[in-house]
Formats: structure tokens, C-alpha cells, sequence
């Protein structure tokens, strides 16, 4: 992982394709995620349909699967009685299942055509994640940033352990947890690479209220950071925020925000209706404004995804 994957396939097309939600695929094919490992419990009892929710997604013309690890930590897997050996293996194992997926995608010759060969990136949820109490959304932690590293830290030992193209740092609500994640790759992982994507409140704001552009702006001499960016936000506010992040940096912008409905935390349920045509509109606004990654987050699913990459196609061509 010495190179930078996003910049190769930048170079050989105009937009990357993020892949969607996993968790809503997950459920619609019967998982019960109402867990506080959220799709990790999957990696337990069902991996196989892990696996081929990753292929859909290379079906669907993602450029990237992103793994099942967004809440996979030491501490959640402690919870459920797993000690660290087990809980290493299945960080592992996300990676693993992602890999498998992506090379049986790539072994047929005919989904090489206008296609780079797909990459797979390990999805490192925030500290707040491993909370499960919706902090991913505040950022008000109360930890400093060398707690912030220390908490990182082993998780990626065992997620790099399995050869991921990258990582996938998302959903990130405050600027100093960037910053642990940046100095700690500096630090400890010299050959990793990473995107860093921050979870924003509104038109200008991560959600802790930091500016975004200060955000990615201070990212910016981290050579290890490859891209940038904004994950699980309304597609509302995502034109401002790529304008902004994109003035702010000289990484490109990525963005996967949610599907548009809105989430009711009383009643844990989503309100409204997805329509992947409008979703792929709303993409080209985002393309404008700067972004050069786009997929999809919480409520997005391979239809999204496949008529964002049926558009894309027309810039390449």
C-alpha cells in the first residue's frame, strides 16, 4: 500500500464510484442489525451475505467495497464476549470477505471493459461508533488526541494485517480525531494510505461545529490522507460542503451522503422515499461543485449506485 490507489484511478477516469450502504442491503435481506455492533454482528453469523452484497456493488459499477469494520473494535466485540484473539480475527476476516468479493468480480474478463480493477477499503469507524450512543454525531468526546490514537491504533494493526487497498476513515464529527488518525498512520503505518471523511450538521460544519474547510485544510500536508470529505450527511447540505472542503484542499473531494430520508432517532426508523434517479442528479451537482469521489451512505443501495455510475460513463466517454 505504498502508492496512491485514488490517485491511479483518477488518472485513467474522470469520477472514482464509492460504493452504498451495507447495513440497508444487510437488512433487506432479512439481517437484524438493531445491535450495538450494528453490521459487524454480521461478520459472526452471516459473512457469506457480506460477500455478495460487495459483489452487487462491483455489479453496480462501485469502484470500491467498503468493509463491514465500521463498528468492529476491541472494545464492541468485548461486549459480546469475544476476546481480543476473536476480535482481531474478524476485523480481518471484513477485509477478507471484501477481497473475495472484489476477485470474483475481476476473474470475468467481461467486467474489465472501461473498468479498473476495483479496490477495497477497510472502513475505520469514529470513537464514537464504538459507543453506539449516536457520538459519531456530537464529537464532543472528551478525549484528547493522543487517547484518540491509542484507541486507533490496534484496530488497524489487524485490518492492514489483511492487505486492504486502503482505509476508509468515515463518519469522522470532530477535527481532532482526524488529526489522531493522520499522525498515527505518520506514525505507525507509514505505507498505509486513507481517506478521512467527516459527518456534517449542516451547510458548513463537521458536526462537533468546526468548519469543515478548517477541517480539511489542516489535513492537507498529511501526504498519507488521500482524499477528503463528507459521509452520512442529507444530500442538503452536500453542494455547500464540497464547494467549501474543495477551496480548502488540494486532495480531491469525496462525498457519500445519505439516500435523503430522514431518520426519526425516537422511533429509530427512516421517513420518506429514496429515488435513485433524483439521487443521480443531485450526483452531477456534486461532480460541479468539486467532488471527484461520489457514492452513497445510510439508505443507499446498488440502484443508487449503478445509476450514478450510468452517468458517470459519460464523462469518460
Amino acid at each position: 500500500m505504498t502508492t496512491d490507489p485514488i490517485a491511479a484511478l483518477l488518472a485513467a477516469r474522470p469520477l472514482m464510484i464509492l460504493d452504498g450502504a451495507l447495513a440497508t442491503e444487510l437488512e433487506r435481506r432479512g439481517c437484524d442489525l438493531n445491535d450495538p455492533l450494528w453490521s459487524a454482528r454480521v461478520l459472526m453469523e452471516a459473512p457469506a451475505l457480506i460477500r455478495q452484497v460487495h459483489e452487487d456493488y462491483y455489479a453496480a459499477g462501485a469502484d470500491v467495497a467498503t468493509t463491514a469494520s465500521y463498528q468492529a473494535t476491541f472494545e464492541g466485540f468485548a461486549r459480546r464476549g469475544l476476546d481480543a484473539a476473536a476480535a482481531g480475527t474478524l476485523m480481518r476476516r471484513s477485509v477478507e470477505l471484501a477481497r473475495e468479493a472484489r476477485d470474483a468480480f475481476w476473474a470475468r474478463a467481461e467486467h474489465h471493459a472501461g473498468r479498473s480493477r476495483p479496490l477495497v477499503a477497510a472502513s475505520v469507524g469514529p470513537y464514537g461508533a464504538m459507543l453506539a450512543d449516536g457520538s459519531e454525531y456530537r464529537g464532543h468526546y472528551g478525549l484528547d488526541i493522543g487517547a484518540l490514537m491509542a484507541f486507533h491504533r490496534p484496530r488497524l494493526v489487524e485490518l492492514l494485517a489483511a492487505e486492504p487497498d486502503l482505509l476508509a476513515c468515515e463518519t469522522l464529527p470532530c477535527l481532532d480525531e482526524a488529526l489522531a488518525i493522520a499522525r498515527l498512520l505518520a506514525e505507525s503505518f507509514p505505507a498505509a494510505r486513507a481517506w478521512i471523511s467527516f459527518s456534517c450538521r449542516d451547510d458548513a460544519h463537521v458536526s462537533d461545529g468546526t468548519p469543515l474547510a478548517e477541517c480539511v485544510a489542516a489535513l492537507d500536508g498529511f501526504a498519507q490522507v488521500v482524499a477528503v470529505g463528507i459521509n452520512c450527511t442529507a444530500p442538503a447540505h452536500i453542494p455547500s460542503l464540497v464547494t467549501a472542503a474543495a477551496a480548502a484542499t488540494s486532495k480531491p473531494v469525496l462525498v457519500y451522503p445519505n439516500s435523503g430520508e430522514d431518520y426519526d432517532p425516537e422511533h429509530k426508523c427512516w421517513h420518506g422515499q429514496a429515488d435513485a434517479s433524483r439521487f443521480a442528479e443531485s450526483a452531477r451537482g456534486w461532480h460541479a461543485a468539486g467532488a471527484r469521489l461520489i457514492g452513497g451512505c445510510c439508505r443507499t443501495t446498488p440502484d443508487d449506485i449503478r445509476a450514478v455510475a450510468t452517468w458517470a460513463d459519460t464523462l469518460a466517454g
